[in-house]
């Protein structure tokens, strides 16, 4: 089974969950899975030969990213950063419906405040779900203690065990297909 992560990342928080979600999907897979991760600006289209698809990003303004969104995080991370030009939300928009099989899974990031509404991984898997993709898996969302982060303690423990989870999962319902 192939299995791509697509990641958008502003303060790099979300690219190391993501990255840990490769790991425990590659554990989940075992030897005859294949795992990588891309950027969502450099993601492959059309995702030939893709098996799972795991997307995930932040969660700004209770949502997936827009280019404000991105811009004011470029100025909060100062040193001249620059905002992306295309986020998970336009990738998504993107993408082709999926092809006859391919399953799913979403995960975020988001600031550790009790009863914060909103969620990146919940938009990306009605996205994902609409375009005809077979998910295996609650979105999922990982907690920053602030915006530029850092993770809370265990985080990444957390994703890798997820990743293990989506894999076994995916590879289930492969099995039952």
């Amino acid at each position: 089974m192939c299995a791509l992560v697509v990641v958008e990342s502003m303060f790099g928080n979300t690219r190391r969950i993501a990255e840990e979600v490769a790991h425990g999907l590659a554990r989940g897979l075992g030897e005859s899975g294949q795992v990588r991760v891309a950027d969502v600006s450099h993601s492959p289209e059309p995702l030939d030969g893709v098996d799972l698809l795991v997307v995930g990003g932040p969660t700004h303004a209770f949502a997936m990213t827009r280019m404000s969104t991105r811009r004011s995080a470029a100025e909060q991370a100062g040193a001249g950063a620059q905002p992306a030009q295309t986020g998970l939300r336009e990738w998504l928009a993107a993408l082709a419906q999926a092809p006859t099989g391919v399953r799913a899974a979403a995960f975020d990031t988001r600031m550790d405040r009790p009863r914060l509404p909103g969620s990146a991984a919940a938009g990306a898997a009605r996205k994902l779900r609409h375009l005809g993709y077979d998910l295996v898996a609650r979105p999922e969302t990982f907690r920053v203690t602030g915006t530029q982060g850092p993770l809370l303690e265990g985080e990444l423990d957390r994703a890798r065990a997820w990743g293990a989870d989506v894999a076994r999962a995916a590879t289930a319902a492969t099995s039952t297909a």
